[in-house]
């Protein structure tokens, strides 16, 4: 099965907690705090593995997830890092932000890895927390959540060169007679249900990956005709051999043909309207009408591409085609690669909280307050005392102020409520 585009949620792990706890030896009475920091999240990270061509795995597993961060042991030892979760997918896979839509990473040529999602930061454990004043602080921090998003993969076969044209105009028996492909051919439109790929070689030594893309059809940028599964496909060709169905038998006109498929090229996306282009006439064992051939070829050739005359089925033409089309691509530049567009996060300027006034309570929420209040030991002085300076010092409550709050009020943070006093 061929699967070229998915949907799935990948998280990062949670770094882990900081220990409260106090060194304990015999004969020491009061032994300082020795509680170890917690380890750090495991990331997602994409490999390439130039052995997949699908992303078939993604089709029944949605969610993948990296392990957690150890919390923090006793005497000074930190919790272990979380594992990293390694996600392999085929080279040329685009990944995207869901909800933008925008590049994160394309994942072709020197680009092989990526990191989607950063493991959360483990925690200080208490023995961060002491100083000359505060000896035995009976607090810690947590660890910080790992990143979690929902991501597209879009796969763009990686191929030199392109079949491009209606269907059954012979681009898989053209495949079939120049590389080992061996793809099912039969005498019916859309035979080819799925790109397939092959590797040419001239008689000159030099090779090429050539694709066959599934026939198109009118409105086929419009996504008519499983249009944008084919199309995006061909983006990252660098030629474009063209074939038509310079017979007639069906009561086709070529040039009519030729004209559609090049409007769809356009239309997908500009930058295909200027990719190099071959036209490749086949089926010209069987022409019938030799007036309406020789039109369509002066028409080509008033444009000033190349044009061959073949029989896929019979080879004739195929040596010479295969051979002009070799020596073209070592002119052309390499495979395109996409540039990133999305911003991280972090780099968005996150708000550290927000407070919101319902039914007469203010509800302060958001990662960093959540985090900095699940450290908190609100049985402690001095870890109730660090969470109050947190507060004042992040602006929490200049902006309660602001908002109108009056002693007495009602300030809720994740389950617990407290009365504001200032």
């Amino acid at each position: 099965m061929f699967v070229d585009k998915v949907q799935i949620t990948i998280a990062a792990g949670n770094g882990g907690n900081g220990l409260v706890s106090f060194h304990r030896e015999k004969y020491v009475a009061a032994g300082g705090p020795d509680g170890g920091d917690g380890g750090d999240g495991g990331d997602v990270i994409f490999v390439v593995d130039k052995k997949l061509t699908t992303l078939v795995d993604f089709r029944y597993k949605k969610v993948y997830k990296a392990q957690n961060g150890e919390d923090g042991k006793p005497r000074k030892c930190s919790g272990k890092k979380g594992e990293d979760l390694i996600i392999y997918v085929p080279e040329g896979t685009i990944i995207r932000d869901a909800k933008s839509g925008k590049i994160m990473a394309d994942l072709t040529g020197d680009n092989n890895t990526f990191v989607a999602a950063k493991g959360g930061k483990g925690g200080w454990g208490n023995t961060h927390f002491a100083t000359p004043t505060r000896q035995v602080p009976k607090f810690a921090k947590s660890g910080t959540k790992g990143e979690v998003r929902d991501i597209i993969l879009e796969l763009k076969l990686i191929a030199d060169v392109g079949l491009v044209g209606f269907p059954n105009v012979g681009k898989s028996t053209l495949l079939n007679a120049v590389t080992d492909a061996n793809v099912k051919t039969a005498n019916y439109h859309f035979t080819t249900l799925k790109p397939n790929l092959g590797v040419v070689k001239s008689n000159e030594g030099k090779s090429f990956v050539l694709a066959d893309i599934p026939g198109l059809i009118e409105g086929a940028h419009a996504g008519v005709g499983l249009g944008h599964e084919f199309l995006r496909h061909i983006e990252r060709t660098r030629l474009l051999i063209h074939v038509v169905d310079a017979s007639g038998i069906e009561g086709r006109d070529p040039i009519e043909d030729f004209c559609a498929i090049n409007e769809e090229l356009k239309l997908y996306n500009l930058e295909l309207e200027k990719r190099p282009q071959i036209v490749a006439a086949n089926k010209i064992d069987l022409i019938y009408d030799w007036e309406k051939f020789n039109e369509f070829k002066s028409y080509i050739k008033s444009l000033g591409l190349p044009f061959f005359e073949i029989s896929a089925a019979t080879q004739k033409g195929v040596r010479e085609l295969i051979s002009y089309v070799a020596s073209e691509v070592e002119k052309l530049p390499p495979v395109p690669v996409y540039q990133s567009e999305y911003v991280q996060e972090e780099e968005e300027e996150k708000e550290p909280f927000k407070i919101t006034f319902r039914d007469n309570v203010y509800i302060i929420e958001g990662d960093w307050i959540e985090n900095l209040f699940n450290s908190t030991n609100l049985e402690d002085y001095e870890s109730v005392s660090y969470f109050q300076r947190a507060l004042r010092k992040k602006g929490v409550i200049d902006a309660l102020i602001e908002m109108g709050i009056k002693e007495g009020d009602t300030v809720r943070i994740l389950d617990t409520e407290f009365d504001f006093t200032n």
